[in-house]
Protein backbone atom coordinates (compact mmCIF):
# COMPACT_ATOMS: atom_id res chain seq x y z
CA UNK A 1 0.00 0.00 0.00
CA UNK A 2 1.27 3.12 -1.45
CA UNK A 3 -0.09 5.43 1.95
CA UNK A 4 -2.04 7.65 -0.38
CA UNK A 5 -5.34 5.93 -0.79
CA UNK A 6 -5.30 4.34 2.90
CA UNK A 7 -7.44 5.52 5.10
CA UNK A 8 -11.01 4.08 7.06
CA UNK A 9 -14.72 5.03 5.89
CA UNK A 10 -17.27 4.83 8.36
CA UNK A 11 -20.99 5.61 8.23
CA UNK A 12 -23.59 6.75 10.79
CA UNK A 13 -26.82 7.47 9.94
CA UNK A 14 -29.67 8.55 12.70
CA UNK A 15 -33.84 8.60 11.81
CA UNK A 16 -35.99 10.26 14.29
CA UNK A 17 -39.91 9.62 14.07
CA UNK A 18 -43.24 10.45 16.48
CA UNK A 19 -43.66 7.36 18.10
CA UNK A 20 -47.39 7.59 18.68
CA UNK A 21 -47.06 8.34 22.01
CA UNK A 22 -45.97 11.80 22.87
CA UNK A 23 -42.50 10.84 22.45
CA UNK A 24 -39.63 9.88 19.57
CA UNK A 25 -38.62 7.04 18.02
CA UNK A 26 -34.95 6.11 16.46
CA UNK A 27 -36.53 3.62 13.50
CA UNK A 28 -32.61 3.93 12.36
CA UNK A 29 -29.68 3.90 14.57
CA UNK A 30 -26.97 2.56 12.77
CA UNK A 31 -23.38 3.13 12.69
CA UNK A 32 -19.64 1.40 11.10
CA UNK A 33 -16.49 1.33 11.85
CA UNK A 34 -15.48 3.80 14.02
CA UNK A 35 -19.18 5.44 14.37
CA UNK A 36 -21.27 4.04 17.05
CA UNK A 37 -24.30 5.96 17.79
CA UNK A 38 -26.24 5.15 21.24
CA UNK A 39 -30.02 5.64 22.59
CA UNK A 40 -29.36 7.25 26.16
CA UNK A 41 -31.79 8.35 28.48
CA UNK A 42 -34.34 11.25 27.27
CA UNK A 43 -36.52 13.62 28.93
CA UNK A 44 -40.24 14.05 28.14
CA UNK A 45 -41.06 13.59 24.53
CA UNK A 46 -37.38 14.25 23.20
CA UNK A 47 -34.83 11.10 21.88
CA UNK A 48 -31.37 11.27 23.24
CA UNK A 49 -28.37 9.83 21.15
CA UNK A 50 -24.53 10.03 21.50
CA UNK A 51 -22.45 9.04 18.93
CA UNK A 52 -19.55 6.96 20.69
CA UNK A 53 -16.50 6.53 19.05
CA UNK A 54 -14.86 2.78 18.91
CA UNK A 55 -11.11 4.24 18.26
CA UNK A 56 -8.93 6.77 17.46
CA UNK A 57 -9.81 9.24 14.85
CA UNK A 58 -10.11 10.76 12.26
CA UNK A 59 -6.58 9.93 11.27
CA UNK A 60 -5.15 11.11 7.64
CA UNK A 61 -7.12 9.70 4.81
CA UNK A 62 -10.01 8.38 6.67
CA UNK A 63 -13.77 9.64 5.36
CA UNK A 64 -16.21 9.84 8.02
CA UNK A 65 -20.07 10.47 7.40
CA UNK A 66 -22.93 11.29 9.59
CA UNK A 67 -26.40 11.48 8.78
CA UNK A 68 -29.43 12.75 11.15
CA UNK A 69 -33.01 13.07 9.86
CA UNK A 70 -35.97 14.23 12.28
CA UNK A 71 -39.40 13.82 10.96
CA UNK A 72 -42.49 15.68 11.93
CA UNK A 73 -42.96 16.14 15.08
CA UNK A 74 -40.11 14.70 16.20
CA UNK A 75 -37.61 16.11 18.97
CA UNK A 76 -34.06 14.77 19.01
CA UNK A 77 -30.98 15.98 21.14
CA UNK A 78 -27.52 14.21 19.84
CA UNK A 79 -23.49 15.04 20.91
CA UNK A 80 -20.89 12.74 21.49
CA UNK A 81 -19.62 10.79 24.40
CA UNK A 82 -16.03 12.82 23.91
CA UNK A 83 -13.78 15.25 21.90
CA UNK A 84 -13.59 14.26 18.10
CA UNK A 85 -9.33 14.44 17.48
CA UNK A 86 -7.71 14.68 14.23
CA UNK A 87 -4.83 12.84 14.37
CA UNK A 88 -1.95 12.65 11.49
CA UNK A 89 -1.91 9.44 9.72
CA UNK A 90 0.72 7.25 7.25
CA UNK A 91 -1.26 8.32 4.41
CA UNK A 92 -0.58 11.92 2.18
CA UNK A 93 -4.18 12.61 2.32
CA UNK A 94 -6.27 14.68 5.10
CA UNK A 95 -9.12 13.24 6.46
CA UNK A 96 -12.98 14.35 5.88
CA UNK A 97 -15.47 15.05 7.96
CA UNK A 98 -19.15 15.16 6.38
CA UNK A 99 -21.81 15.50 8.51
CA UNK A 100 -26.07 16.04 7.21
CA UNK A 101 -28.50 17.15 8.88
CA UNK A 102 -32.44 17.76 7.82
CA UNK A 103 -35.23 18.80 10.34
CA UNK A 104 -38.49 19.05 9.09
CA UNK A 105 -41.20 21.23 10.04
CA UNK A 106 -42.88 20.92 13.26
CA UNK A 107 -39.12 18.92 14.30
CA UNK A 108 -36.87 19.68 16.80
CA UNK A 109 -32.98 18.97 16.48
CA UNK A 110 -30.54 19.58 19.10
CA UNK A 111 -26.52 19.18 17.37
CA UNK A 112 -24.53 19.29 20.72
CA UNK A 113 -21.05 17.39 19.99
CA UNK A 114 -17.82 17.86 21.90
CA UNK A 115 -14.86 19.78 20.72
CA UNK A 116 -13.20 18.53 17.34
CA UNK A 117 -9.37 18.75 18.10
CA UNK A 118 -7.01 19.46 15.28
CA UNK A 119 -3.48 18.03 16.93
CA UNK A 120 0.07 19.03 15.30
CA UNK A 121 0.06 17.37 12.19
CA UNK A 122 -3.01 16.24 11.46
CA UNK A 123 -5.08 18.01 8.38
CA UNK A 124 -8.53 17.53 8.50
CA UNK A 125 -11.80 19.19 6.47
CA UNK A 126 -15.07 19.54 7.96
CA UNK A 127 -18.09 20.19 6.13
CA UNK A 128 -21.58 20.71 8.09
CA UNK A 129 -24.71 20.82 5.90
CA UNK A 130 -28.32 21.38 7.04
CA UNK A 131 -31.79 21.76 5.61
CA UNK A 132 -34.48 23.11 8.02
CA UNK A 133 -38.24 23.15 7.17
CA UNK A 134 -39.52 26.94 7.45
CA UNK A 135 -41.31 25.75 10.91
CA UNK A 136 -38.26 23.62 11.74
CA UNK A 137 -36.27 24.18 15.29
CA UNK A 138 -32.36 23.96 15.57
CA UNK A 139 -29.62 24.35 17.71
CA UNK A 140 -26.07 23.36 16.05
CA UNK A 141 -23.17 23.86 17.92
CA UNK A 142 -19.77 23.39 16.79
CA UNK A 143 -16.28 24.12 18.91
CA UNK A 144 -12.62 23.74 17.58
CA UNK A 145 -9.90 23.56 19.67
CA UNK A 146 -6.68 24.12 17.25
CA UNK A 147 -3.45 21.64 18.93
CA UNK A 148 -3.71 19.85 22.83
CA UNK A 149 -2.06 21.50 25.07
CA UNK A 150 1.34 22.69 24.64
CA UNK A 151 1.21 22.22 21.05
CA UNK A 152 0.83 23.67 17.41
CA UNK A 153 -2.34 22.98 15.77
CA UNK A 154 -2.73 20.73 12.72
CA UNK A 155 -4.63 21.83 9.27
CA UNK A 156 -8.33 22.39 9.91
CA UNK A 157 -10.96 23.56 7.01
CA UNK A 158 -14.57 24.00 8.27
CA UNK A 159 -17.57 24.72 6.44
CA UNK A 160 -20.98 25.20 7.35
CA UNK A 161 -23.90 25.54 5.31
CA UNK A 162 -27.67 25.88 6.35
CA UNK A 163 -30.76 25.99 4.09
CA UNK A 164 -33.91 27.09 5.50
CA UNK A 165 -37.36 26.18 3.68
CA UNK A 166 -35.15 25.59 0.27
CA UNK A 167 -33.35 29.19 0.82
CA UNK A 168 -29.60 29.51 1.52
CA UNK A 169 -29.04 31.53 4.43
CA UNK A 170 -25.04 31.15 5.35
CA UNK A 171 -22.32 29.30 3.96
CA UNK A 172 -19.18 30.30 5.44
CA UNK A 173 -15.68 28.82 5.61
CA UNK A 174 -12.70 29.06 8.22
CA UNK A 175 -9.27 27.50 7.54
CA UNK A 176 -6.34 27.84 10.16
CA UNK A 177 -2.99 25.78 10.38
CA UNK A 178 -0.03 25.35 8.53
CA UNK A 179 -1.01 26.29 4.75
CA UNK A 180 -3.67 28.40 5.26
CA UNK A 181 -4.70 32.02 3.84
CA UNK A 182 -2.67 34.41 5.94
CA UNK A 183 -4.02 36.39 8.64
CA UNK A 184 -6.21 33.58 10.24
CA UNK A 185 -4.00 34.43 13.42
CA UNK A 186 -4.12 37.99 13.57
CA UNK A 187 -6.47 40.64 14.69
CA UNK A 188 -8.75 40.13 11.95
CA UNK A 189 -9.06 36.25 12.53
CA UNK A 190 -8.49 34.34 15.87
CA UNK A 191 -6.51 37.13 17.62
CA UNK A 192 -4.25 35.02 19.03
CA UNK A 193 -6.77 32.74 20.71
CA UNK A 194 -6.76 28.59 20.10
CA UNK A 195 -10.45 27.56 20.42
CA UNK A 196 -13.21 28.95 18.13
CA UNK A 197 -16.97 28.16 17.95
CA UNK A 198 -20.19 28.87 17.13
CA UNK A 199 -23.74 28.29 17.51
CA UNK A 200 -26.77 28.39 14.82
CA UNK A 201 -30.16 28.91 16.11
CA UNK A 202 -33.56 28.52 13.68
CA UNK A 203 -36.55 29.51 15.72
CA UNK A 204 -39.60 29.96 13.26
CA UNK A 205 -40.29 32.85 15.77
CA UNK A 206 -36.80 34.81 14.35
CA UNK A 207 -38.64 35.56 11.46
CA UNK A 208 -41.71 38.13 13.18
CA UNK A 209 -39.32 38.65 16.19
CA UNK A 210 -35.41 38.80 15.09
CA UNK A 211 -32.63 39.08 17.26
CA UNK A 212 -30.79 42.52 16.86
CA UNK A 213 -27.05 42.04 16.47
CA UNK A 214 -25.08 42.50 19.68
CA UNK A 215 -21.59 41.87 21.59
CA UNK A 216 -21.47 38.92 24.00
CA UNK A 217 -18.33 40.57 26.40
CA UNK A 218 -15.35 40.77 23.65
CA UNK A 219 -14.96 38.02 21.93
CA UNK A 220 -18.41 36.89 20.73
CA UNK A 221 -20.98 38.43 18.89
CA UNK A 222 -24.39 37.40 18.05
CA UNK A 223 -25.33 37.73 14.11
CA UNK A 224 -28.82 37.80 12.55
CA UNK A 225 -28.93 36.00 9.55
CA UNK A 226 -31.26 36.33 6.71
CA UNK A 227 -34.39 34.11 7.95
CA UNK A 228 -35.64 32.45 11.11
CA UNK A 229 -31.83 32.39 12.50
CA UNK A 230 -28.70 33.89 13.78
CA UNK A 231 -25.16 32.90 14.36
CA UNK A 232 -23.32 33.50 17.60
CA UNK A 233 -19.58 32.89 16.69
CA UNK A 234 -16.95 33.37 19.96
CA UNK A 235 -13.44 32.59 19.87
CA UNK A 236 -11.57 31.67 23.62
CA UNK A 237 -8.26 30.85 24.81
CA UNK A 238 -9.58 27.20 25.59
CA UNK A 239 -12.24 24.92 24.94
CA UNK A 240 -13.43 25.10 28.76
CA UNK A 241 -14.21 29.12 28.04
CA UNK A 242 -15.45 28.74 24.99
CA UNK A 243 -18.13 26.35 26.13
CA UNK A 244 -19.13 28.97 28.94
CA UNK A 245 -19.53 31.38 26.31
CA UNK A 246 -21.51 29.69 24.22
CA UNK A 247 -23.78 28.59 27.05
CA UNK A 248 -23.85 31.71 28.22
CA UNK A 249 -25.72 32.89 24.61
CA UNK A 250 -27.59 29.69 24.80
CA UNK A 251 -29.20 31.03 28.33
CA UNK A 252 -29.42 34.57 26.84
CA UNK A 253 -31.35 33.41 23.73
CA UNK A 254 -33.58 30.93 26.08
CA UNK A 255 -32.80 28.80 22.94
CA UNK A 256 -32.80 25.30 24.93
CA UNK A 257 -31.77 24.00 28.22
CA UNK A 258 -28.08 24.12 29.47
CA UNK A 259 -26.40 22.12 27.01
CA UNK A 260 -22.83 21.71 28.93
Amino acid sequence: MDGVTAGVRARARIVARPDGRGGTALPVLDGEGPLAPRRTRGTGGEANVLLVGAMSGPLGGDHFSVEAEVLPGARLRAGSAAATLALPGQGKDGARYDVRLSVADDAELLWLPEPLISAYGSELTVTTEAEVGAAGRLVLREEQVLGRVGEEPGRLASRLRVRIAGRQVLDQELVCGPGAPGGWDGPAGLGGHRAVGQLLVVRPEFATAPVAPRALGESAAVLPLAGPALLVSAVAPDARRLRATLDEALALLGAAAPVT
